[in-house]
């Protein structure tokens, strides 16, 4: 008798692999928990509600607002005059000092000026302000190209 010999196939063992799945989201939702996010720089500012249809303009006298305009190169000009950050800040807080609810600085920047410089004019009118108590009245206005009226 004759006994023939099998062979056996070898099967390729596998993984299980059923919670691969889990632990990938595990591992997420780690590095998530455990990792910093650098928060950006921003403006914390509320806006001023839209104007309703019925309400009315204030009449403000034109020694009541001081006009600020930074340019696309950064440079501050104050009322017609350039000035640097700190001695912007310091004619703020004189300017306001005398009645700072009435008193509004009005802000003309150009499309091109950097969100950096935009940043620290912001900064400088805040920080005006403090000593006083009370939040800056602030006009924003921005210039179109071509010299167009504000």
């Amino acid at each position: 008798m004759r006994l023939f010999r099998r062979r056996r196939h070898s099967e390729i063992p596998s993984l299980n692999t059923s919670s691969t799945a889990d632990i990938s989201f595990m591992l997420l939702i780690f590095f998530l928990v455990t990792s910093s996010m650098d928060a950006g720089k921003g403006l914390q500012r509320q806006l001023p509600p839209p104007p309703q249809d019925q309400e009315q303009v204030a009449d403000i006298l034109d020694s009541d607002i001081m006009t600020v305009t930074l340019n696309a190169e950064g440079e501050l000009t104050m009322n017609g005059d350039t000035v640097s950050l700190q001695r912007l800040q310091e004619e703020v807080r004189k300017f306001a000092a005398v009645n700072p609810h009435h008193r509004v600085v009005a802000i003309k920047t150009d499309p091109q000026t950097r969100y950096e410089d935009y940043f620290q004019l912001q900064n400088a009118l805040v920080t005006a302000y403090k000593p006083l108590k009370c939040a800056p009245r602030v006009s924003e206005v921005i210039e179109e190209k071509g010299g167009g009226q504000p």
